[in-house]
């Protein structure tokens, strides 16, 4: 679907280049466990459901993630083929965003 060049900027972008982007990779971690509906994620990486529900459409505009119901209240979520191939990707910006942004994510825990 997106050329490797296009894919690194993307995922740079949406988890080390926003404020949410630790949330996001929160949330690929996951959904690459096993698949969740929106308030199971919630539960998972402690965000507001509001909170959960804006970071799945911004994943799911970019086609990094998608539900077996579109818009359905419990509709389950999963990663997209494109995320699972680029995983390795996921892990190397997960590890250099930064301690003080994963401190972050930690703190909710």
């Amino acid at each position: 679907m997106y050329g490797e060049r296009y894919l690194r900027r993307l995922l740079w972008y949406l988890l080390g280049g926003t404020r949410g982007g630790p949330s996001r990779a929160e949330i690929l971690k996951a959904l690459r466990e096993r698949p969740l509906n929106a308030n199971q994620l919630a539960g998972v990486v402690r965000l507001d459901y509001k909170t959960i529900e804006h970071h799945l459409r911004v994943l799911e505009e970019n086609g990094l993630v998608t539900s077996s119901q579109k818009g359905a209240y419990g509709a389950v979520l999963f990663l997209t083929p494109t995320i699972e191939q680029a995983w390795p990707l996921v892990e190397e910006i997960w590890g250099r965003i930064g301690r003080t942004k994963i401190r972050e994510a930690e703190r909710r825990e």
